[in-house]
């Protein structure tokens, strides 16, 4: 396994000059969604949506709230789903915010790389 950090800024979706400076996470695969600073989503008005329960790698639970924003990172943004990370709690890029962004992990290079994406076109009969 290979872990990296990439830089990501979390901008208000209904404001977006409202804005996080870039904060440094773990690319995690294995994270469904992005973990950011309880702290910064809230200076930048994001706001709480609701609570989801997650399981942590020691298998015990923990309740974090969620909610919206939109997420940058070299070059690459999507809207996605973000937990309010408190003190103690890894900063993470989560899979969904990987898949949002149309790229592939390549662990190797640590690095984003861009992919093409499947598309499902209806039938042209």
């Amino acid at each position: 396994m290979s872990w990296f950090r990439v830089n990501v800024v979390a901008r208000n979706p209904k404001d977006e000059s409202r804005a996080t400076p870039p904060l440094e996470v773990l690319v995690d695969t294995g994270a469904e969604l992005t973990w950011l600073p309880t702290d910064q989503l809230t200076a930048i008005g994001v706001v709480p949506r609701r609570d989801r329960t997650f399981r942590t790698a020691t298998g015990d639970s923990v309740v974090r709230k969620v909610g919206y924003a939109v997420l940058s990172a070299e070059g690459h943004e999507t809207i996605d789903e973000v937990v309010f990370g408190e003190k103690g709690d890894l900063l993470l890029l989560g899979v969904r915010t990987v898949e949002g962004f149309g790229v592939m992990v390549d662990a190797v290079g640590h690095r984003l790389v861009a992919v093409s994406t499947l598309a499902a076109p209806g039938s042209s009969e």
